[in-house]
């Protein structure tokens, strides 16, 4: 397929564009729950976006597989893969370090809880503090090695799939000649998994309308009201965040932040109107592989970066943190603030892998640093969800912009690919595209 018949994509209906159904989707699913929110807290409409979320995730571990061990096994020398893995875990905290600070130093300034009247219900919030009471750090590395293998896939732990296909590929890689039948085979099935992505992703306008009819049926348009400030300050946080700090990272390995967002704009729309970053795994880690990134690059740090990249959940903590904090009337002190950073760096790994993990570490943070605070938690719990898709969005953006640094830093980044796909010359919402020409 040539790059002109390609670029010919976008003459075909605005209405069978994929991010302009999901727009649409959006914007109706939050007019149903506001002018009906009885009918949008059905069961069956809240199922439409659960139904989409899973549909998604039942592909995800067998994809992680396919795509972490074909690029192992690809790989000639050994110390490449470690190479990789480390470069990945120190870019991984730098950026997480410059998005917690930024949560404290927004949190500071424009003082989002200062002035709060509000009742904290410690029975609120005493499922998630129990959640993140119970996930230790020594539970949290016991938590990556799988019962067994078959057990790592049914549960869909991304950590424990990425750990055992770790292992699968150093030893495909170890039989040389003799797994090349194998190496094909998973090739094979990769493709085939991508293909089933193609078909689930043309639902994604029914999964993103029912997830935001619910929310809105559920909270109501009233559930921004008081809390409006704080919900606008983390969302201009990670704006922020994107803009700069992605910005000048982006701009160091030489692309533009904007161009790239436009060119994954149909997995932040998903994303959007889900609320979850999983639900756009796959098609981003297809999409930076057509933006010239090494199958092998991308198949070991986009998996890793949903659990150790977690930049919208790190502002969130530190903000969530202080806000907290301010509402209850309870100064926190410099070197106060210090240990929230360093508590939730770790925190914010601990709690991968658990539903609502941004609340969950939000509750160990607090926890470790100012226990006073937890039952503070249930000032936010009303509004959590509205939040969630900012953590999400901020996620995506993280990993998609970690993969093509890590590719950059590693030598294995095609720049005319890069160019050609970020200047739009390859249309990025096709995706059937992406499958079909691997």
């Amino acid at each position: 397929m040539s790059a002109g018949s390609i670029g010919a994509a976008p003459a075909r209906p605005w209405y069978r564009v994929l991010y302009i159904q999901v727009l649409i989707a959006i914007a109706l699913g939050a007019v149903v729950g506001w002018l009906f929110p009885d009918f949008a807290k059905n069961d069956w409409i809240k199922a439409m976006g659960d139904g989409f979320v899973k549909l998604i995730r039942m592909v995800i571990a067998p994809i992680i597989f396919c795509t972490v061990v074909a690029g192992i096994a690809h790989i000639q020398e050994v110390s490449k893969v470690g190479r990789v893995a480390i470069k990945a875990l120190f870019y991984f905290e730098i950026v997480s370090t410059f998005a917690l600070a930024l949560g404290l130093i927004v949190a500071n300034v424009a003082r989002p809880g200062a002035g709060f009247s509000g009742k904290a219900d410690a029975a609120a919030v005493a499922t998630y503090a129990k959640q993140a009471g119970e996930m230790k750090p020594v539970d949290f590395v016991l938590h990556v090695i799988p019962d067994s293998v078959v057990g790592a896939f049914a549960a869909g732990d991304i950590l424990q799939v990425l750990l055992f296909s770790i292992l699968f590929g150093f030893a495909l890689m170890a039989l040389g000649e003799r797994g090349h039948t194998v190496r094909a085979l998973i090739d094979d099935i990769a493709h085939a998994m991508f293909g089933v992505i193609a078909i689930v992703v043309k639902v994604a306008p029914i999964g993103a309308f029912g997830a935001m009819a619910y929310t809105i049926g559920r909270f109501g348009p009233q559930a921004l009201g008081n809390l409006a400030g704080l919900i606008a300050t983390f969302y201009l946080t990670a704006i922020i965040f994107v803009v700069v700090v992605l910005g000048a990272i982006a701009r160091i390995a030489g692309f533009s932040i904007f161009k790239f967002l436009r060119y994954i704009k149909d997995e932040l729309l998903i994303v959007l109107g889900t609320s979850s970053s999983e639900s756009a795994l796959p098609q981003l880690m297809a999409k930076l592989e057509r933006l010239g990134c090494s199958k092998s690059v991308v198949g070991l740090v986009v998996p890793a970066g949903y659990s150790f990249n977690l930049d919208g959940t790190n502002i969130y903590m530190t903000l969530a943190t202080l806000f907290i904090a301010q509402a209850l009337g309870v100064p926190l002190s410099f070197g106060e603030q210090m240990t929230i950073m360093v508590v939730a760096m770790l925190t914010s790994k601990g709690a991968s892998g658990i539903t609502g993990a941004g609340f969950i570490t939000l509750a160990a943070t607090l926890a470790a640093v100012r226990p006073e605070l937890v039952p503070g938690m249930a000032i936010v719990l009303g509004i959590d969800k509205f939040m969630s898709e900012c953590r999400a969005l901020t996620n995506i953006c993280g990993n998609g912009v970690a993969a093509v640094v890590v590719a950059w830093w590693e030598g294995e980044l095609d720049r005319d690919k890069l160019r050609t796909a970020l200047d739009g010359v390859v249309d990025p919402s096709d995706v059937e595209t992406a499958v079909t020409t691997g």
